[in-house]
């Protein structure tokens, strides 16, 4: 059977970057892993064709032969077979250099430790409010973790029996393989490093030794945080492999869209009606701050637009102890549902207003006297 095109497999572009390449073997990988997977073959191959892309893809040199002549610029039939010692084994640093291309460790007697992987980092993301965020809380979050199977007590064997030696790498998690001039050392198929074979698996997890199950952990949101903040908490993300630490659990927040402030940074935004009378003849305004209401004093002959600034009634930093500020932007409102004796009133003020324009609406005076420069 023709193998598929490694960058398919991986599901990438061919101009790929290699963390993109890293990023999709790594999830296709806990995806179809043995261990997630044990009685589907399915899924074994389908981690064999990643790893096998993987390896070609990951390194420069081979990528580029890949690259231009295919399959047939990265197959390494010439020289040797697949078993044990034969070819160049003893040449250890080759062995060394090129076991990591192929997701091998170090050495032979290792005991499958070689396959101690930390576990990978998780991403859960943490919708809060504005308020929320500026003053700072505490969350509650539930999150799948995995548990010590109960019946097997975390051995993965039925109980009353134990795992046995790998038979195929007797117990040290590695074998030795022929790949082209070099002997190079790669992990045990069979057992996959762990160096044991489970001949009589649990059947409450199925020979894992783990059960997926859920945990509620207690998030403290600092002061200040703002959209995109994370939140890092140590040894709470997927479990290791074969005793490797656990991974880290990153929160990262989003602050929900509120009703009347926008936020930029530390500093908040408001837009603030005032009336027309107000504008004119200036006056005092309630205005909503995060603490409560706040009182400005709107200047005589206020126009739309001006911006008065509320000095430390902002967002705290969240490193540090300095407040942004509230801008509140002003908005002159024009009235509506008129009665005609208001009407009667404006009507009045306009003709008054018209004997002297440059005097009272210096803005409108100024845009007719442009438009009539533009037209000549």
């Amino acid at each position: 059977m023709s193998k598929r095109d490694f960058y398919e497999v991986l599901g990438v572009n061919r101009d790929a970057s290699d963390e993109d390449i890293k990023k999709a073997y790594r999830k296709l990988a806990m995806k179809y892993h043995p261990d997630r997977n044990p009685d589907s073959k399915e899924a074994e191959n389908k981690f064999k064709e990643g790893k096998e892309a993987y390896e070609i893809l990951s390194d420069s040199q081979k990528r580029s032969a890949y690259d231009q002549f295919g399959h047939a610029g990265v197959d390494q039939q010439a020289g040797g077979g697949g078993g044990g010692g034969g070819g160049f084994g003893g040449f250890g640093d080759f062995s060394d250099i090129f076991s990591d291309i192929f997701g091998g460790g170090r050495g032979g007697g290792g005991g499958g430790r070689s396959n101690v992987h930390r576990g990978a980092d998780l991403r859960y993301n943490m919708e809060i409010s504005l308020e929320e965020a500026a003053r700072g809380c505490e969350k509650q979050i539930r999150i799948p973790s995995h548990e010590e199977c109960g019946v097997c007590h975390g051995s993965g064997a039925k109980p009353g029996t134990q795992p046995q030696t790998c038979s195929t790498c007797g117990g040290h998690g590695q074998v030795r393989m022929s790949q082209g001039f070099f002997s190079i050392q790669q992990t045990c198929p069979t057992c996959h490093g762990s160096g044991r074979q489970i001949t009589d698996p649990c059947t409450s997890c199925h020979g894992v030794g783990q059960k997926k199950t859920h945990k509620t952990l207690n998030v403290k949101i600092p002061a200040g945080v703002d959209e995109g903040d994370r939140i890092r908490l140590n040894g709470e993300g997927e479990s290791g492999q074969n005793g490797g630490p656990n991974g880290d659990l990153y929160v990262v927040t989003h602050i929900k869209a509120h009703s009347v402030f926008q936020r930029d940074g530390k500093d908040l935004h408001c837009e603030m009606p005032i009336s027309f009378a107000t504008a004119a003849l200036g006056g005092e305004v309630d205005v909503p701050t995060l603490d409560g209401m706040a009182k400005v004093k709107i200047a005589a002959e206020t126009q739309s637009g001006k911006v008065y600034r509320l000095r430390g009634k902002g967002v705290k930093a969240v490193r540090g102890n300095d407040y942004g500020d509230l801008h509140c932007h002003v908005v002159v409102e024009t009235p509506v549902k008129l009665t005609e004796r208001q009407r009667e009133l404006l009507r009045e003020f306009e003709a008054i207003s018209q004997g002297d324009v440059a005097t009272h609406n210096p803005r409108s005076k100024s845009f007719v006297d442009k438009l009539k420069d533009f037209f000549g």
